[in-house]
């Protein structure tokens, strides 16, 4: 991908350290990524813990996709956890990149590339197309209107394979997080799973090409025999969010079903 854009036309972040912890900032008010510095693996934000609810749909994705680097720690869970993955992560910011090592982003090999781009672009021409494709693409003024379209949404969906998965965090305290919902929901024919139950801050919405997210199994999650024990505790509590919510969509759907065929008697 052609890298045209200037460094100086980046806001540096900054690193903020506790004797715990390393967070990285654009202001101090908003955390953008966190790691813990003893457990650099583990996922220390609520939402990137959500996100990963694509492993209750594909636990062995072939080809994931990331827009946004930040701290890398959905990078790094990835690259660990999920090792025969093919994974490319795209971040516009190269002072964002320049900070990779302070994060414990592993180095480039042949199923692992951290490249400089614009994620909008990524997407118009995907090297491949993707399993899984998650979008945590933030600047300082928030999601990037080029990340936030409807022509990226599809372009998203266009992006995938016949039974990918798009993974996007939303702001649910943004002026136009509906219509951002609308959004994804009309690229993906209505197969999408919104994390509703999330108050104000992040919201994440769940986008199917297929039917995996229909054919998905309510009534219990067990860990991949293949996914590491520890790793998999970790995310337990998030995915039995997941879960319930998945849950929750399916009985909508039955009412809805329940409603339209009563009133058509």
């Amino acid at each position: 991908m052609p890298d045209t854009a200037n460094a100086e036309d980046h806001v540096k972040p900054f690193v903020y350290e506790t004797p715990t912890t390393k967070a990285l900032h654009f202001s101090i008010c908003e955390i953008q990524s966190r790691m813990q510095s003893l457990k650099p693996l583990a996922l220390d934000l609520d939402y990137t813990r959500t996100m990963m609810g694509f492993l209750l749909f594909n636990d062995r994705p072939d080809t994931i996709g990331m827009i946004g680097l930040g701290g890398g720690s959905l990078a790094k869970f990835c690259r660990s956890y999920l090792p025969k993955a093919r994974i490319d992560v795209v971040e516009i910011n190269p002072h964002v990149i320049a900070l990779r090592d302070v994060f414990h982003v592993p180095p480039d090999d042949d199923l692992f590339a951290v490249r400089r781009g614009d994620g909008a672009d990524f997407v118009r021409s995907p090297p491949h197309r993707m399993d899984v494709l998650m979008v945590d693409g933030y600047d300082p003024d928030g999601i990037p209107p080029a990340l936030c379209s409807q022509a990226f949404y599809d372009d998203c969906r266009d992006s995938l394979q016949p039974e990918g998965l798009l993974v996007v965090n939303l702001h649910r305290g943004h002026c136009d997080y509906a219509l951002h919902v609308e959004r994804i929901n009309r690229a993906f024919d209505g197969r999408i799973l919104v994390m509703r139950g999330q108050d104000r801050g992040n919201s994440i919405v769940f986008g199917c090409t297929g039917r995996r997210l229909q054919r998905a199994k309510t009534s219990q999650f067990r860990r991949p025999r293949h996914f590491d024990a520890a790793a998999w505790e970790e995310l337990a509590p998030s995915l039995a969010e997941v879960m319930v919510e998945l849950r929750k969509t399916a009985l909508d759907g039955l009412e809805r079903g329940w409603r339209v065929n009563r009133e058509g008697r």
